[in-house]
């Protein structure tokens, strides 16, 4: 979770009084906090902010907060916004690359030290939690006396431009600053693989910022600042909506005044930031049987307003305003939430259950625990892998086709990292691939789920690797398991692509196909970049568990 450094004496002056420290130690913990630092004779405080709340990520958030929950200022903060008048043309060449950017402009702002920490400690805690590492959103902040809008927002050729960079000393191409630059060295893994380069240029073509990686100098915030600028782009235009929306509310808190950005692109046009207030509705009801209370409704609206939100009552119902840098409250159990914070955690008491309950392990687990005692007896060790994986792996390597109803991750943090695998083998040889120099024979196993068809299935899956490895090993394997557990097997010929053609047999009980087993193919040992012959196996742990069942029965 992110830590926030600030001055408690510029969090007084953001609150417009003086708050106690004692009222802090108590206070921002029920916002969701823990202290580190607070001490009654030091301007230092560090608190450590839930990662649900990144509208906390500095002073400003915080102080805002406060009003609220003190009862100084409750209900809806909000910000008058104006025209500016100036155009941001988002290229569609960016489609590919980095598609998304909103935009702001905060006008008259005072630059002081408390202003520049907290900013650029802020801007920094968005691109680590929110922003991914800058994958998922970056960014920039700009002095805007030293540019001319209207700003282009497009991709370009690796050394199609040049321009200094933040802490350069010359000027360079793109390529230059993600082979050369500090920065660039930093955050290149998150342009691998592209052609071109997300760049935002002036009319003049003067470059504003390299995102997500760093800025022209040309724009480097001073003491002589009065306007800035703000840009982020990233891969999530809600995340980039709620990232400019922070900042830009932020500066306001300082006396900043917000205005709009033109965003065009094809053909339509939209005003940036949005910071109207999300409209939603709760049952007081429903807030009240999730929070265990007997809240009336005027108390209800009185705890949402103690947190910010615009709240009112309604026949049947309340409504609530959230504000715009509240990217945390999707749905009314959100609300609900905020209530009970709101009303005060201390003031639930405690109470012990009403009825003692007693818990034991699941069956399945049980079963699925036996057949590791199994395993680790005949000499194989285990491992735990994740359960997200890659098409590269799980099928690529494998030679089978992608299934339709995988499973994506809709923003990954890592290319490695994409889908929820549909099998376990994969996983088990990747693990022979990072232990490739290791000493033979490695034989390695896991039981764990995969998910098919929108639903977790736990499997085990094995592989041995050695100079010697061969099909009599993998049958004489996976019969010893049956034997094991007690159940009748036999084999028939199988096809798989990632077994060797011939070497290749399915496990079957009873008539029902428990799996498949066998020697892996040259090709798939070559993908996993294995030098020595491996034998491997995959087996349904369900039905292997309702047969087990099924004969414990009879």
């Amino acid at each position: 979770m992110p830590v926030i450094n600030f001055s408690y004496s510029d969090l007084c002056d953001l609150v417009g009084r003086e708050v106690p420290r004692k009222t802090l130690r108590d206070s921002l913990p029920l916002l969701g906090a823990d202290l580190k630092h607070l001490d009654d004779s030091s301007d230092e405080v560090s608190f450590e902010f839930f990662p649900n709340r990144p509208d906390h990520y500095s002073v400003e958030g915080v102080a805002r907060s406060l009003r609220a929950f003190l009862g100084y200022e409750p209900g809806l903060r909000t910000y008058a916004v104006g025209s500016s008048n100036i155009d941001l043309v988002v290229e569609p060449s960016v489609d590919e690359v980095r598609p998304f950017i909103w935009s702001a402009l905060v006008e008259g702002n005072d630059i002081t030290d408390p202003l520049i920490r907290s900013m650029m400690d802020l801007q920094e805690k968005l691109h680590v939690t929110v922003g991914r590492n800058r994958r998922k959103v970056a960014i920039g902040i700009h002095d805007f006396r030293t540019v001319r809008p209207p700003f282009t927002y497009k991709a370009v050729l690796p050394d199609e431009v040049s321009f200094v960079p933040l802490q350069g000393t010359r000027s360079m191409t793109p390529a230059e600053i993600l082979k050369d630059h500090e920065k660039g060295m930093a955050y290149a893994f998150v342009l691998e693989g592209k052609k071109r380069y997300p760049m935002i240029v002036d009319k003049e073509g003067e470059v504003l910022s390299f995102p997500p990686i760093i800025n022209g100098i040309k724009t480097a915030i001073t003491e002589d600042t009065k306007d800035i600028f703000v840009d982020c782009t990233g891969t999530d235009l809600n995340a980039v909506r709620s990232a400019v929306n922070i900042l830009s509310t932020a500066l306001a808190e300082r006396g900043g005044k917000i205005k709009t950005v033109r965003m065009l692109k094809d053909g339509k046009e939209e005003l940036a930031p949005d910071l109207s207030p999300k409209q939603m509705e709760v049952d007081p009801g429903y807030v009240n049987r999730w929070n265990g209370t007997e809240l009336s409704d005027t108390e209800i609206v009185d705890c949402l307003r103690r947190m910010g939100i615009g709240a009112s009552l309604k026949t049947g119902s309340i409504a609530a305003l959230v504000p715009g840098y509240r990217s945390d409250i999707i749905h009314p159990v959100d609300l609900a939430e905020e209530v009970a914070i709101g009303y005060g955690f201390p003031r639930f008491g405690r109470s012990l259950p009403e009825r003692s309950t007693f818990g034991e392990e699941d069956e399945l687990v049980a079963f699925s625990n036996s057949l590791r005692t199994v395993l680790a007896g005949l000499g194989y060790f285990e491992i735990v892998t994740l359960s997200l994986s890659n098409a590269r792996d799980q099928y690529g390597a494998m030679s089978l086709p992608e299934e339709k109803s995988v499973i994506r991750v809709r923003n990954p943090v890592s290319e490695e990292l994409v889908l929820l695998r549909t099998s376990l083998l994969p996983s088990t040889l990747s693990i022979l691939r990072r232990n490739k120099h290791r000493e033979l024979p490695q034989r390695v196993f896991e039981v764990g789920d995969v998910v098919i068809g929108h639903k977790n299935q736990v499997r085990m899956a094995g592989a041995s690797v050695h100079a010697k490895a061969s099909f009599t090993e993998a049958k004489s394997l996976v019969q010893s398991i049956m034997s094991a557990l007690g159940l009748p097997n036999e084999v028939s010929q199988g096809a798989h692509p990632g077994f060797l053609a011939g070497r290749c047999a399915n496990l079957l009980a009873s008539g029902t196909e428990i799996g498949v087993f066998g020697e892996i193919s040259p090709a798939t040992i070559e993908s996993f970049e294995l030098k020595y012959p491996v034998v491997a196996f995959e087996l349904d742990v369900e039905k292997l568990f309702a047969m087990h069942k099924a004969g414990r029965k009879g």
